[in-house]
């Protein structure tokens, strides 16, 4: 152990002085016969069987001898469970990715999700499954009270799918009151999925400069919109974790342009039961539910990024929207009177609303202002612990530490050596080689303390033991640019 209470690592120049200590998970592990460090590699054993010559199949069908498993029961449980105690997720520690709201999901949610009355099929009849449309219809009514908005549709599959649904209802908008707007302004530190949303809805993107605070640049966005702006697109508390202070200012610039406020919900950690961008003027959000609202995150998935809108935009909510009937008598499936068409079957991820409806039911008005409350207690905690400068403040539900003269990117990997996940790195661009850090308001103080310190012992380090890392991980550094312009995914490419 280090004198800080993390693990310490291991050193050492040549891949025999990385081999993990012993009374690790890694005892297991074996080099293979080509020098390549392997983890478990003992475990795998095989037995040959030799195939006798009375196959009634033909010859080129069949084969002189086959290897097959050759484990007992208790083994191959065994092996399974190492494994799975070899990989890190939320259920194991911290998962700190600023921006990423990573945060451990309660299992009831799951269970919820995974009741029999759950499964129905999308085809069925409304009236055959008005237990259904009523959730829908609820979480709907949450959703809007939650953001201060007057319609929500749960159709969208992923705050991506949110964000271009919602630009599309503004585009719809502005065609229905015959403008012709073709710009989307977007602040600089704004989530890359901003730019991409606006670009595919066939829209010009203008960066907005942030101020010297962090904020948005008054000056520069009233000389950002005018008659071609659609939209601004927003995320409030922003990427650095600051809370855009002259909002009101910034929603009467762009309404008096003519064009509308957008609002990314993938910072909504913090402002849960205690504030509602309705209020501070956005016209339009989504709701990224799976950092939200309890459905397990990262991946690819599962998501989903309802969106919700002012009344004026209401009938331009994709179709099919749910309502109680006029009379009072039942649910129905209906389509707003302008509505942008469908943009995800049926009624979008189904059983990932389930467990938001759930989650959200379970928490109440009370539990989701203590959330909010325990997000930003939580980051400004751990910002405080830690040796690395950040630059900008007062934040909330996250902070942007820089690792100054360390690369950020070794910086992280390093951290995986002291046994906790690393933040995200390298963005906001605004921040030198940027630590962005997200504890949420489900880690304990001792868990922050944890990281803390695995924060403090790599600064503490210099860039031969960080150009090195990780060191104690079953895989060590990978191709990056590699991996990502030629994946294998499949076992078998591992043998070309």
């Amino acid at each position: 152990m280090s004198e800080n209470g993390a693990p310490e690592p291991n050193a050492g120049d040549d891949a025999e002085d990385h081999a993990p200590e012993a009374g690790t998970l890694y005892d297991q592990a074996r080099w293979t016969d080509d020098g390549e460090y392997e983890p478990l590699l003992a475990e795998k054993d095989a037995t040959a069987v030799e195939i006798g010559d009375d196959s009634p199949l033909p010859d080129d069908l069949t084969r002189d001898s086959l290897e097959l498993p050759d484990l007992a029961e208790p083994e191959l449980a065994r092996h399974y469970t190492r494994l799975s105690q070899m990989n890190y997720g939320v259920d194991s520690g911290p998962f700190p990715l600023g921006s990423c709201t990573m945060k451990y999901n309660p299992k009831f949610t799951e269970r919820v999700a995974a009741l029999p009355e759950a499964a129905v099929h999308p085809d069925r009849s409304a009236g055959s499954v008005q237990g259904t449309l009523e959730l829908q219809a609820e979480l709907q009514d949450y959703l809007g009270r939650i953001g201060g908005m007057d319609a929500v549709t749960l159709q969208p599959p992923a705050g991506a799918a949110g964000e271009f649904t919602g630009i599309r209802i503004a585009a719809a908008y502005h065609d229905a009151n015959g403008d012709d707007r073709t710009e989307v302004v977007i602040p600089d530190s704004a989530h890359g999925t901003n730019f991409a949303t606006a670009a595919m809805a066939g829209f010009d993107v203008v960066e907005l400069p942030s101020a010297e605070d962090g904020r948005v640049d008054l000056d520069a966005l009233e000389a950002a919109v005018g008659d071609d702006t659609a939209a601004l697109m927003l995320t409030n508390p922003n990427t650095l974790g600051l809370f855009e202070r002259d909002i009101e200012e910034i929603a009467e610039i762009v309404h008096d342009a003519g064009g509308l406020l957008y609002y990314d919900g993938a910072n909504l950690n913090a402002l849960l039961g205690r504030a509602r961008p309705g209020d501070m003027g956005f016209d339009v959000m989504h709701y990224n539910v799976h950092k939200t609202f309890a459905t397990p995150h990262g991946g690819g998935g599962p998501g989903a990024g309802p969106v919700g809108v002012t009344e004026e935009l209401a009938e331009f909510l994709p179709t099919p929207h749910v309502r109680l009937q006029a009379d009072g008598s039942g649910y129905e499936r209906y389509e707003p009177t302008q509505s942008i068409g469908k943009v995800h079957g049926f009624a979008g991820n189904w059983l990932v609303l389930v467990r938001a409806f759930a989650y959200i039911a379970r928490l109440g008005d009370a539990g989701l202002a203590d959330a909010s409350a325990r997000a930003v207690l939580n980051a400004n905690y751990l910002a405080s612990r830690i040796d690395y400068e950040v630059p900008y403040g007062p934040f909330h539900h996250e902070f942007v530490a820089s690792a100054g003269d360390q690369d950020a990117a070794d910086a992280a990997k390093r951290m995986l050596d002291y046994g906790v996940h690393p933040p995200t790195t390298k963005w906001p661009e605004i921040v030198d080689e940027a630590l962005m850090t997200e504890p949420t308001e489900a880690e304990s103080k001792e868990s922050l303390d944890d990281l803390a310190a695995a924060f403090d012992a790599v600064a503490a380090e210099d860039d031969a033991a960080l150009e090195t890392a990780p060191e104690r991980t079953a895989a060590r550094r990978i191709d990056q640019v590699s991996a990502a312009r030629e994946p294998r995914l499949s076992w078998h490419a591992l043998e070309d």
